[in-house]
This record gives C-alpha cells, structure tokens and sequence, in this order.
C-alpha cells in the first residue's frame, strides 16, 4: 500500500532531533526522500540513518536558516540529488530567553528572528522557484506555535516571531496556491521535547509535564509523533483543499 507522500521528495529544517526528526522518520516511513537539515551535525546525521533505515534515500546538510547563501545552496541540493522537491517543512527555531519586554536584550531579539521569521522566508523564497520549475506543485508547512496564537509573558520575542509565521503563511497561500502549491502551518502546543524542557527549568518547574500539562484540557503534553502526523498529512494530496490553514495540534490551548 503506497505511502501518503509516495515518491515525494521533503526538505526539513532542524531535523536533527525532536518534531523534525520524528516528521523526516515519518516522510520516510510514508514513502518520501528527505533532505535532513541542521546545524546540529552529529545529530542530524542521525537523523538522515534512520531516514534511511526505513527504506527511503536521505542526505544531511548543515544549513543556518538565517543564512540566504546556505538555505539557496540547501534547497538546490535537494532539486539536483532527488530530482525534484515537493515538500517544505520549515521546523528550525529557537525559543530565546524569558524576560519582560523592557528587559529583552537586542541582539539575542535578533537571533531569535532570524532563524524563527527570516528563516521560514528565506526558505520558502528559495523552495517555491524548485517547486514552480519541476511542475508538480507542492506543499509548504511551517512550524508555528501556541504562541503564534496567544500572548505568553515573557517570551515576547518569540511570540512576535510565531505570529509573523502564521502570517506569513497566508501570504504563500494566496501567491502560490494557483501554481499548485499549498502553504499551511501547525501551532504545536507544549510538546515533550528538549526545548520544553528548558522551559520548565526557567520558570522553575521541577519538570515540563507538571508545570505546563495541566494547561491543556487534555491534561497532559504532546509528542512530537503526533505533530509529525500533523505535517505529514498536509504535505500529502489528502490536504489538497486545504492552504492557508492554521492545524493547532496543542490539546485543546488556545480552545481555551
């Protein structure tokens, strides 16, 4: 039975460990190629053996998504090696520091909104020419957040960054959804992942899964499995009246 991305080819940043490594496995197991890129060398060359110990091709390559020569070079190299590029999946991002406003300090805004704004740009800037040039359309999913739904103390620059996703995808998805080209985003809620678990400890939480589960009505946190389901079906023709849509995989958050 053909897998939902059969014979598609993924492009998905920071896939050396959590949501990224569990959506480029699932690609995988769903019968795509993929593309693993980081910055995180050793694990995502990780990522890129359990790619293809699901039977599919895999390459890794290191890429910082705030920088245009390397995501160019990054998204060429998934054209030339697989021959084509059909999904996106802009998942490389930092939480930054928590601090009120008039504590947040300038340069660690601007590293945070490069990777989590002008990356997700950068990328689709680079993606879509591929995707227009093979003409088989294609599918772009961004990695926004709850906080690209609600305000959070603290982090504000990060919620100004997850905003500016979600608009940003809506802006792809009237450009380029005439050309075959669906952009959407998924809002993941507080997810089991190292960077949840960095949260936990700034706000001085004994653990992630006490501090923030009980602030979804499902009670508990998410996997990054799940989310990866989440991407992955958006990239496949069994979304393909859905663009410009905004997925909360968040248990129920912003329901709230």
């Amino acid at each position: 039975m053909a897998g939902m991305v059969e014979g598609k080819v993924a492009v998905v940043t920071g896939a050396a460990r959590g949501i990224g490594r569990a959506a480029a496995i699932l690609f995988a197991r769903e019968g795509a190629d993929v593309l693993v890129s980081d910055v995180l060398d050793e694990e995502g060359e990780k990522t890129a053996e359990l790619v293809r110990a699901e039977g599919r091709k895999a390459s890794y390559v290191h890429c910082d998504t705030s920088d245009e020569t390397q995501v160019a070079a990054q998204m060429s190299l998934a054209a030339d090696k697989f021959g084509r590029l059909d999904c996106l999946v802009n998942n490389a991002g930092i939480e930054g520091h928590i601090a009120p406003i008039i504590e947040g300090d300038t340069e660690q805004f601007d590293r945070l909104t490069a990777i989590n704004l002008r990356g997700v740009w950068l990328c689709i800037k680079h993606a879509v020419p591929h995707m227009l040039r093979i003409g088989h359309g294609g599918a772009i999913v961004n990695l926004s957040s709850l906080a690209g739904h609600v305000g959070y103390a603290g982090l504000a620059p990060y919620v100004m960054s997850k905003h500016g996703v979600n608009g940003i995808t809506k802006v792809a998805a009237i450009e380029y959804s005439k050309d075959g080209i669906r952009t959407n985003s998924v809002s993941p809620g507080c997810i089991q992942t190292d960077m949840i678990d960095k949260l936990a400890e700034a706000l001085g939480a004994p653990s992630a899964a006490e501090a923030l589960a009980p602030l979804h009505p499902i009670g508990r946190l998410g996997t990054v499995e799940e989310v990866a389901e989440a991407i992955v079906w958006l990239c496949s023709d069994r979304a393909s009246n859905v663009t410009g849509a905004q997925l909360n995989v968040d248990g129920g958050f912003v329901a709230q």
